[in-house]
């Protein structure tokens, strides 16, 4: 069955959400939503998510799903949010154990986090099948960027996260904790191994001079014309190029906020002896 799917974007992290559902009436899946967060003031606000809500009442949808395609470094997610609203359950892959741990560490988090993804509703792993309605989702295990990426094959749709970007933007960067770019290089090569009419949707779009943002391409398309990892292009020669340009890059502006919500499924840190909630700054650690 071909899924039904609506786009939210996110400008200010340039973030694709999705509501993906079989027909008006029927069941859902909300696709890595964002929590808006203002980092100049440290204020927090449900205005984009609110679209997605208002969507979900507007089609009558039973939300089934808020599936997070990895914990993110550009944005806070807004999953509890959106459970509270209408309903789902929160998931994501099971190696997000292995960013949590990693990031526990790095946060030197409270004795209390345990990194064993109990935070979240429901931990999936690589070839696991799961319903939306009418439709049917199988999920894909696509580490590199993180070790805990996932793509998610919903019907004739598959929702990649940020291992790939629309073809002339290329590829996710692969120099966080735990990232990998053999393993990326790999992770792509499955996600092009699926059917070339295969609709293929972006976490993110960095648009090009000349056009506008950009969230649906195909397989096929990527197959033929993704800059870094097109038809033709050795793991070797991606490896030597994304680790050259990764080595350019900073950090992405909203990570060590972002970082520490999205381990805990979004959900902000307990509160301090004076009822507060703090994030923190590690000091010359990234």
């Amino acid at each position: 069955m071909r899924p039904q799917v609506e786009a939210f974007l996110d400008s200010d992290s340039e973030t694709f959400s999705y509501v993906v559902f079989d027909r008006p009436g029927g069941s859902a899946a909300v696709v890595d939503p964002v929590l808006d967060f203002d980092s100049k003031s440290g204020r927090t606000s449900t205005a984009g998510a609110q679209r997605l809500v208002d969507f979900v009442g507007e089609q009558n949808l039973t939300v089934e799903w808020i599936l997070e395609t990895h914990a993110h470094a550009d944005h806070l997610s807004a999953a509890p949010f959106i459970r509270d609203a209408v309903g789902g359950r929160i998931a994501i892959g099971e190696h997000i154990r292995s960013v949590q741990k990693i990031f526990r560490e790095v946060f030197n988090l409270e004795k209390e986090f345990l990194p064993n993804g109990s935070d979240f509703d429901h931990l999936f792993t690589e070839g696991d099948t799961f319903a939306v309605g009418e439709l049917q989702g199988r999920v894909i295990h696509t580490p590199g960027h993180t070790p805990a990426d996932l793509a998610y094959l919903i019907g004739d749709a598959v929702f990649v996260g940020d291992t790939l970007f629309m073809p002339d933007v290329g590829t996710a960067r692969c120099d966080f904790p735990g990232g990998d770019a053999a393993t990326l290089f790999a992770s792509t090569r499955r996600l092009l191994a699926l059917p070339d009419e295969t609709r293929m949707f972006m976490c993110h779009d960095y648009p090009t001079e000349g056009r506008s943002h950009q969230f649906e391409t195909t397989v096929g398309e990527q197959k033929r014309s993704n800059k870094h990892v097109h038809e033709g292009v050795s793991e070797a020669e991606f490896v030597e190029w994304r680790r050259s340009r990764d080595a350019t890059l900073d950090m992405p502006r909203l990570i060590l906020p972002s970082i520490q919500v999205n381990i805990r499924a979004g959900k902000m840190p307990p509160p301090e002896d004076n009822g507060k909630v703090y994030l923190k700054l590690p000091i010359n650690q990234l």
